[in-house]
């Protein structure tokens, strides 16, 4: 069985990334400020994709380019950079699932709407939607935007809502709560605690409701590093 590899910004918490490294093999993201240095290594922002089918940015650092050829990854190259400035920063951080393509959709790269034309697209406001979505199986989620969940009741999809206030992101005032995550099958990666979370009980009464096994990388609060992404 191959080895799961994961993407994850390179500034997340020592504890995460020792505790991430357990699980398999890790890539550190940076992109050398390709974009807005607060977000500079996000993944998120240059890895677009469902079920090992990937849109990655044209700028991506060549490094990580070659590392998915490596591991045999299906992508594609975007047409157009990551930028410095919304929207050109946000051409890739639309939400994938089995079903449905969630993004400001006057934001997203064309190979994106290309490659998965096939799925129902939702239009929501936020350009930054994985960041602030966080797309789980049967078409859940959890999300910290409360535009875009009353777009997806709208859409009649079971959504949660929770409040960002106390997640960290380094030079924001908060940062969102998809950021803080990925999902590989039934297992859910937490770059910091529910513990630490004022709605965490709530959290992991809707996770656990779906059959997720939570992995807490971090003995802390919840640490928005622009999701972890697996590949």
């Amino acid at each position: 069985m191959a080895v799961k590899g994961f993407i994850v910004n390179k500034d997340i918490p020592q504890q995460a990334l020792s505790a991430l490294i357990q699980w398999g093999e890790v890539q550190r993201f940076t992109s050398d400020n390709r974009t807005y240095h607060q977000v500079a290594g996000h993944p998120d922002l240059f890895f677009c994709g469902h079920q090992g089918r990937y849109v990655v940015a044209p700028n991506t650092p060549e490094k990580y380019i070659h590392w998915l050829n490596e591991r045999g990854v299906d992508f594609v190259l975007g047409s157009q950079p990551v930028g410095g400035r919304y929207p050109s920063s946000a051409h890739y951080n639309a939400v994938i699932t089995e079903s449905y393509l969630i993004h400001n959709l006057s934001a997203t790269d064309p190979v994106v709407l290309e490659t998965f034309g096939h799925l129902k697209q939702i239009n929501i406001n936020q350009g930054y939607s994985r960041c602030s979505l966080l797309p789980l199986k049967d078409n859940h989620f959890i999300t910290s935007d409360q535009g875009i969940y009353k777009v997806l009741r709208k859409n009649h999809l079971d959504v949660l809502y929770v409040n960002p206030s106390t997640i960290l992101l380094p030079g924001f005032k908060h940062g969102f709560f998809g950021g803080t995550a990925g999902v590989d099958a039934d297992t859910l990666f937490l770059i910091g605690s529910l513990s630490y979370f004022p709605e965490g009980e709530m959290v992991r009464a809707y996770l656990t409701r779906l059959n997720y096994t939570v992995v807490e990388l971090y003995d802390g609060p919840l640490f928005d590093g622009g999701s972890i992404l697996m590949v």
